[in-house]
């Protein structure tokens, strides 16, 4: 009887363990992808206008911004 209680124990320590090094690693690949990869804002679409030689209107910034919104829901 006190094999499986220590089996029982094992088994539930190892899952907590697995899962917290799990946990950790997610967080720290997900920051990264955020660093290299940073969402798009209402400024950087300014910036791209900017760059390409045109001043955008509101109307079409928040155009574009509800495309990206739209297009990041359906994946």
């Amino acid at each position: 009887m006190g094999q499986l209680w220590s089996s029982i124990l094992y088994a539930v320590a190892g899952a907590l363990v697995g899962a917290a090094i799990t946990f950790f690693l997610t967080k720290r690949k997900f920051e990264k992808d955020l660093r290299e990869n940073p969402p798009i804002n209402e400024k950087m679409i300014r910036a791209m206008f900017l760059q390409m030689g045109r001043k955008p209107s509101e109307a079409q910034i928040r155009q574009i911004m509800k495309t990206v919104n739209s297009q990041k829901n359906k994946k």
